[in-house]
């Protein structure tokens, strides 16, 4: 199959910075809904922005390109080593590109394989069929809503919804708590897939099938139709909103799929998966392996124009805007509060796991005092004279560093850190003693904060890998909003609370 590799190097390509049609259509209406001049309107209106860049860009949607998982249906014969190899090359030139991010990490050691290949990556699944042609199918599904999946095992007491039993009610309530759950965190407004019934293993291997489904799809399973109908307007009761700031769009789609179990298990198993719903699939010629149809991209095309920006500006306007410069002093960090649009310029410098852990136990390669850290892994390509340019630079969530946030803010004097999915009580407690803010960017806008970001001046600890770095930027015009801010306001606290409130609202059974 001459045109096997040309083929699944295209689909990483388009699967990378392509949003497919279906769930174009879908973010379109959510954006229809929301009351114009709210955060999640701003979020909204910044997604839509981020797509049609990456649309003009070539460039990737969100910089965390995730585990790369193919599924592919071949018929009798097919030589699956052959495209396991070729599946690989493709991955490795990809990667080369700067359309997928360096994700391959050795779990023991923690090195970055550099080209998104080793043991168990990518995950590539084959299934026979006796049909004529391929269809092979990718999802890339980034760390933010990977950490966001949940299994249930039944019965058992859900917060706000009390027993979950061995029913179709004890499924409802799994679901339901399973979107609360998630919060912000996995760049809400998402899509989720679960899996009713088998193991642990294959229950979430069936709830991430169901991610391959259509979003305007119907469940042939009439109860299971009636269950996905549900959670998809219930879910949107519970006010988290876009990014977690409260709104009317929590979720954008719900797919539910169901196999047998043994009478000791019954699990409910969901793959949560954030706005960037990377998915695209291919049929493919079985003797040359060049592509015949490209699969989800059928129906009216959501043309996102260039009025995306002045909307997302226009959206801006309607709340209060403070600039920043570093060094920031603690003078301006206690006069923001939540709920401030900050746009900004000069110098911020990123940092996620291995930074974090790196911090606690030496010393900062820079002085951070008064400095401002990103929780971002960027997308980097180098070009001939050795100067690295981003090609993609989204905020990754941010309450993985919670363990260490507040005791690195106050022992090297940062003062703003920015992430997605807010942070939890020990670095809230930190802003109000040390004087600092947390600003929520918006998750997956990789295009629109790469835009933002006007040079890299530099690069440290290189050896933890591109995505987790220390990259010093200069930035201009970079938004984000104060979410939990030096007085002990959290935005993510009170949406937490009032979204558990609402969630109690159905616990009562529903499904006899």
């Amino acid at each position: 199959m001459e045109n096997f590799y040309e083929s699944m190097y295209k689909l990483i390509v388009e699967t990378s910075t392509n949003l497919p049609k279906d769930v174009r259509r879908a973010i379109a209406a959510a954006k229809l809904k929301e009351s114009a001049g709210t955060r999640s309107a701003m979020s909204l209106a910044t997604i839509t922005n981020n797509i049609k860049m990456a649309d003009d860009n070539i460039s990737p949607i969100c910089q965390d390109t995730g585990l790369p998982t193919f599924k592919l249906k071949v018929p009798v014969g097919a030589n699956q080593i052959k495209m396991i190899e070729e599946i690989k090359r493709a991955i490795s030139q990809a990667t080369k590109d700067g359309k997928l991010r360096p994700n391959s990490v050795d779990s023991i050691t923690g090195d970055n394989s550099g080209d998104n290949l080793g043991e168990g990556t990518p995950v590539i699944k084959f299934e026979q069929w006796e049909k004529d042609y391929i269809d092979a199918r990718l999802i890339l599904k980034g760390g933010g809503c990977e950490n966001k999946n949940i299994q249930y095992s039944l019965p058992c007491e859900l917060e706000g919804l009390g027993r979950a039993g061995r029913d179709l009610d004890g499924i409802r309530k799994c679901i339901m708590h399973s979107v609360y759950q998630a919060q912000g965190q996995g760049c809400s407004a998402g899509f989720i897939g679960v899996g009713i019934g088998g193991d642990r293993t294959s229950g979430y291997e069936l709830a991430k099938e169901q991610l391959f489904r259509r979003v305007d799809d119907v469940n042939e399973h009439e109860d299971l139709k009636k269950l996905e109908e549900y959670v998809l307007e219930h879910a949107n009761e519970l006010g988290i909103g876009t990014m977690g700031f409260g709104g009317e769009t929590t979720l954008l789609g719900c797919k539910i799929g169901v196999i047998n179990r043994i009478p000791a298990s019954f699990f409910v198993s969901v793959a949560y998966n954030c706005w960037a719903y990377r998915r695209l699939g291919v049929y493919l010629n079985p003797e040359t392996g060049a592509i015949n149809e490209w699969l989800y991209q059928d129906g009216d095309e959501i043309d996102f124009g260039q009025d995306e920006v002045a909307a997302a500006e226009e959206q801006t306007k309607q709340t209060r805007e403070v600039v920043l410069e570093a060094p920031i002093s603690e003078e301006q960090i206690r006069s923001l509060k939540v709920g401030d649009v900050v746009r900004i310029n000069g110098m911020m410098y990123t940092g996620r796991d291995a930074i974090h852990k790196y911090l606690s136990e030496n010393d900062s390669p820079v002085d951070l005092n008064g400095q401002i850290i990103y929780h971002c892994g960027p997308v980097m390509m180098k070009d001939k004279d050795g100067q690295y340019h981003v090609k993609a630079a989204g905020p990754t969530t941010s309450i993985r560093e919670e363990p260490y946030q507040g005791d690195i803010m106050k022992r090297f004097g940062i003062r703003a850190v920015i992430g997605k999915g807010g942070m939890g009580p020990k670095t809230l407690q930190a802003l109000q003693e040390h004087g600092g803010v947390y600003l929520n960017a918006i998750g997956g806008a990789a295009q629109y904060y790469a835009d933002c970001i006007k040079s890299v001046e530099g690069v440290d600890l290189m050896q933890f890998g591109i995505p987790e770095a220390m990259w010093h930027l200069k930035v201009e015009g970079f938004t984000a909003v104060v979410t939990m801010d030096a007085h002990g306001n959290s935005l993510h606290a009170d949406v937490d609370k009032s979204s558990l409130e609402k969630l109690s609202k159905f616990k009562d059974p529903v499904f006899k």
